[in-house]
């Protein structure tokens, strides 16, 4: 328990947290990284370069401060990034390293604007909100490794099959080199992929969707060649996309993330994706067609044109598995006339054509895409508990991402 003295000092931190807390968490990682060059290993070197972490680590540090004496309210929040921790094999004893580094940064970027009493009030504070972290980690560490076929930390699998399904998206099919069973995974989820890339220095995470329905025997995940003009290209994708093949081994860890689809449920389902974005949604039509044909099911994906887009066949097989499916194909640029159903952008006019009461909308695609998606959805009546979305990457609300896309 705080004592009210430290609570009122926390909460008084807000303010500058808010305006200062992205600086003092880009300097931390610098810090930590410096004096623990060993958790590179851990952390994904790309959302450090893009200003994602430091972002997320901000509004986590913002919003802890702000709820100091109702932490319950983080929960929601906590088990998002929880997700995230175990699936890159983040442990109890790392919390005091970050606490560390966390504070000293603190004092080294707010020099004699912060003193010593509040330095002591975020020791304390530090030690409670990591707790709740450590506690609901703990909790999903347990549950994978009771889970029937399931184990913590990074397992060994081989690659099965190696499909390209577009100019630009790979599937690599994944089975356990020990031939043990495949726990069961919710639609939605994913896995972090981790890999010894020559020339680096140290190992390298991804983490990847899941891109077909559980209970098939193998995990499947389909990954982009991130190679575009002007941008460096992607360490890991480029990778597996040149380097690993059938017969090869991948460590990975087990299925984690919230961003999942009740499969049972009844009511209408609109799936909006843009291009890699598409991988959960994979899972997701892959699992309905599975275990609830009935259920109405709308498919809206968004293209620059044919020869980047993937799963077109399959998505057409899986359609004529529903009793009440549809979809609708966006090419910004076709090659061919008459190709797709619409050219240009999804835009609200098209979104309007498909908006039905009861409805749950799962968005994922990039940063742009998705904004214009929920912003049009919003302005579209529809409620916001029934829009699902999810960014590949930290935890971050809509928001917050496109402040670190901006950093």
């Amino acid at each position: 328990m705080l004592s009210k003295r430290t609570i009122q000092i926390i909460k008084s931190t807000a303010p500058v947290l808010a305006e200062r807390g992205t600086e003092i968490t880009t300097h931390f990682y610098k810090r930590m990284f410096s004096n623990h060059p060993e958790l590179l290993n851990i952390f994904n070197h790309a959302n450090q370069e893009k200003g994602r972490q430091p972002t997320a680590l901000a509004n986590t540090l913002y919003t802890a401060a702000s709820h100091i004496d109702e932490l319950e309210k983080l929960i929601p929040a906590v088990k998002q990034i929880g997700h995230k921790h175990r699936s890159l094999g983040i442990k109890k004893e790392h919390y005091p390293i970050v606490g560390e580094n966390l504070l000293a940064a603190m004092k080294e970027v707010l020099g004699n604007a912060i003193t010593d009493e509040v330095l002591k009030a975020w020791e304390e504070a530090y030690g409670v909100i990591a707790k709740v972290f450590i506690d609901v980690e703990q909790e999903m560490y347990d549950e994978v490794d009771n889970k029937e076929g399931g184990w913590k930390d990074f397992k060994p699998f081989v690659v099965v099959d190696k499909v390209k399904e577009s100019d630009v998206i790979t599937s690599f099919y994944l089975k356990p080199k020990d031939d043990d069973i495949l726990p069961e995974f919710l639609p939605g989820q994913y896995i972090t992929v981790r890999v010894k890339v020559d020339g680096e220095q140290y190992l390298l995470n991804r983490q990847y969707s899941l891109s077909d329905a559980s209970g098939k025997g193998y995990f499947r995940i389909s990954v982009k060649r991130e190679a575009e003009p002007n941008k460096p290209n992607g360490k890991v994708s480029n990778f597996l996309h040149d380097q690993i093949n059938v017969g090869d081994e991948l460590e990975i860890s087990s299925p984690a993330g919230d961003f999942t689809l009740d499969v049972k449920k009844d009511s209408p389902v609109i799936f909006i994706s843009g291009g890699v974005g598409v991988t959960p949604m994979m899972s997701m039509l892959n699992a309905v067609a599975l275990e609830n044909p009935n259920r109405s099911v709308t498919f809206i994906h968004a293209a620059k044109n044919e020869a980047v887009h993937a799963f077109q066949h399959e998505v057409e097989e899986l359609m004529e598995k529903l009793s009440n499916g549809q979809t609708f194909i966006c090419y910004e640029k076709p090659q061919n006339m008459g190709s797709g159903d619409h050219i240009g952008y999804i835009s609200k006019d098209v979104l309007e054509k498909f908006i039905t009461d009861e409805a749950d909308y799962y968005i994922c695609g990039p940063v742009p895409f998705m904004q214009a998606m929920i912003e049009s959805l919003q302005e579209l009546g529809v409620r916001q508990e029934s829009i699902h979305y999810e960014f590949f990457g930290p935890a971050l609300t809509l928001e917050q991402m496109k402040e670190a896309v901006i950093v």
